[in-house]
């Protein structure tokens, strides 16, 4: 039976292809294109294409994305004290306006009852109470003082009609400085957590690795009781911190059952009465700057240029921090980070 061809020239039938199926194949291209961009932007190499990195690469690795972390986590606490202070704005603008609002109704009734007044006793009634009043002096007193009252309840309601303008104005920038610092969190957490998400394969590597050629992963995290001297609130701060070893890093945290860096520090000082932003740019401007020598149990140990991490020195060139994802309070030496300056909070 001979087959019958469509107008392209291709048989036609039951075997015939879909016409839809082209553009079916485009797709599934780009997809397989995207997919394959997405894959090489993973910093952990495949097997097939790169040599496996060393240990130190993957420490290197894993150390730069907690640094990305940390760095992220503060630019996060920083906003969100801006979105503390926005909702704030909002609140006290909100609270302006109900006050004017009310304020301005009762006005508004003062001055409908002036208005009604007026109207009642003006006009032919008004010049006829002054031709036929005993004392006529006494009648344009009593007018000028009517008139003197409607004037000034006037101004009244106009200026308590721009204040209420100017609270709805600023609460409305209020609403949106809220929209807007609420996206950058947003924002700050998403970056976050893909960064987090990538410590964890460049870790899993990292403690593979370091099992099967050391048999363990790494140095273990220990408590460690210090005494330390002074019996001021720097030195009850650092004390307490101590009290919080062992207890793990969570971005964001401020106790009671885990910290970031600076929501340790917040925690610390909190307990001696002190109250600190859960911010490190906050906190390196919440007291007196010193210098690395003058260091003393209690004072604020801040690390890197951009001032993403901070910790409470102890003594002997050492300071008790949550250092990252991953890891719990511990003491550490503040020579192992790039020190960035101190500040002292309180004696």
């Amino acid at each position: 039976m001979k087959r019958t061809r469509n107008r392209g020239g291709k048989p036609a039938g039951k075997h015939a292809r879909p016409p839809e199926q082209g553009p079916r194949r485009r797709r599934a291209g780009v997809v397989s294109l995207t997919v394959a961009a997405l894959l090489f932007a993973i910093p952990v190499g495949s097997a097939s294409a790169d040599p496996k990195p060393s240990l130190k690469q993957l420490a290197d690795q894993a150390q730069k994305l907690h640094t990305q972390i940390e760095t992220l986590t503060e630019q996060y606490n920083g906003q969100r004290e801006k979105l503390k202070t926005a909702k704030k704005a909002s609140e006290a603008a909100q609270k302006t306006l109900s006050a004017n609002e009310a304020d301005l109704a009762a006005k508004r009734t003062k001055a409908a009852l002036l208005a009604q007044n007026a109207y009642m006793s003006g006009g032919l009634g008004k010049s006829l109470a002054f031709v036929t009043s005993d004392d006529p002096e006494s009648f344009l007193d009593r007018a000028a003082t009517s008139y003197a009252l409607e004037q000034e309840q006037g101004e009244e309601i106009s200026q308590l009609t721009r204040a209420m303008d100017a609270a709805t104005r600023a609460r409305a920038a209020a609403k949106a400085r809220i929209d807007e610092v609420e996206k950058i969190v947003g924002d700050l957490e998403s970056k976050r957590t893909k960064i987090t998400k990538l410590v964890g394969k460049v870790e899993s590597s990292l403690f593979t690795r370091a099992l099967g050629e050391a048999g363990q992963p790494g140095t273990r995290a220990v408590r460690v009781n210090l005494p330390i001297a002074g019996d001021g609130k720097a030195a009850q701060a650092a004390r307490w911190a101590l009290t919080q070893q062992l207890k793990p890093y969570v971005w964001g945290a401020e106790g009671p059952s885990s910290y970031d860096c600076s929501g340790l520090v917040m925690a610390a000082y909190q307990r001696v009465g002190i109250s600190l932003p859960h911010y490190t740019g906050d906190q390196w401007t919440a007291g007196t700057h010193i210098t690395r020598e003058q260091l003393r149990p209690g004072d604020l140990v801040f690390f890197y240029s951009d001032l993403h991490h901070v910790g409470i020195y102890i003594g002997g060139g050492m300071m008790v921090h949550a250092p990252q994802t991953g890891d719990v309070v511990r003491i550490a030496s503040i020579a192992r980070r790039p020190f960035a300056g101190a500040v002292r909070i309180a004696d």
